[in-house]
């Protein structure tokens, strides 16, 4: 497994200024590889993956494939899901793989060298860490990433229902759990702020939440780093939207859209198309 030259959340910023701030995920569920004409097996897996990794090529700044729908084929689904991690590299796509882990001492420190190992053949450029066991849990994987040149996204502030319950909570000295994590991050980041540079540890914070980052009282900017946004353009979320839940941080943000581009497959061009497109609607909706 190659090793990582640059940071993270520096070849991510180059990334984005270059191709814009969208990232395409890879979501091969079955009703999507149905419409495909696909089988909803490994082979089906595969040229669906693959061809998404062909069209996404040169477009966009990240790709971020979901685990689970890899997961779910057992270990013919890993096998392929390995390809796919090495067909992105070879394509000069990062990669944010989306496995959401989270958990405590050696079993955290198995996750990282899972996902953040340069000898793992399933390492990705980044990944989505939930912190739930308290945002400390997680510094065997925060500790790998930036000692290997890798990122991590850790939830915030998500648009489901449910999130709320968790991440508005309050502790004894009244800050939000959310407002927390965001401090936590800061921190993490303390080195590449200081360099005037983005940060490779981000977070995961809805386009769609709406007041909650103010009611809450997080500083997104000055967490220094990436902020992976779904529900951005056509998903729901416009400029007031974004100005609402983002403010001065908007440079900050990595827009995520998955079905959106993909129901424009299988053919390659027009994933293309609908990528470019995709772009376009977050750049306009971030000024």
């Amino acid at each position: 497994m190659a090793k990582r030259e640059k940071e993270f959340g520096l070849e991510l910023s180059q990334a984005m200024a270059e191709k814009g701030p969208l990232c395409v995920g890879i979501d091969p569920h079955p009703a999507l590889l149905n419409a495909w004409g696909l089988s909803d097996d490994a082979v089906g897996l595969r040229e669906f993956s693959l061809r998404v990794v062909e069209a996404m090529a040169g477009q966009v700044a990240a790709v971020k494939p979901q685990s689970a729908f890899f997961e779910r084929h057992g270990s013919k689904g890993i096998a392929v899901l390995e390809q796919t991690l090495e067909a992105l590299r070879q394509a000069g796509l990062l990669s944010i793989l989306d496995v959401k882990r989270g958990d405590i001492g050696s079993t955290m420190a198995g996750y990282a060298q899972a996902y953040l190992s340069d000898e793992s053949s399933l390492a990705a450029d980044a990944i989505t860490l939930s912190p739930y066991l308290g945002f400390g849990s997680l510094s065997a994987a925060i500790e790998l990433a930036q000692q290997n040149n890798r990122g991590v996204f850790v939830l915030d502030l998500t648009s489901n229902p449910e999130g709320a319950s968790v991440q508005h909570a309050r502790g004894a000295d009244g800050v939000a759990v959310a407002a927390n994590i965001c401090q936590g991050v800061a921190q993490a980041n303390k080195a590449a702020i200081d360099a005037g540079q983005l940060g490779s540890i981000g977070m995961v914070v809805g386009a769609t939440v709406g007041d909650a980052v103010a009611n809450l009282g997080l500083d997104l900017a000055a967490s220094g780093g990436p902020l992976l946004a779904p529900g951005v353009g056509a998903q729901g979320a416009g400029a007031p939207e974004l100005e609402q839940v983002f403010a001065n941080a908007r440079p900050q943000v990595l827009a995520s859209t998955s079905r959106g581009v993909l129901k424009a497959g299988p053919k390659v061009d027009e994933l293309r198309e609908a990528a470019r497109s995709a772009c376009k609607t977050v750049i306009n909706a971030l000024q």
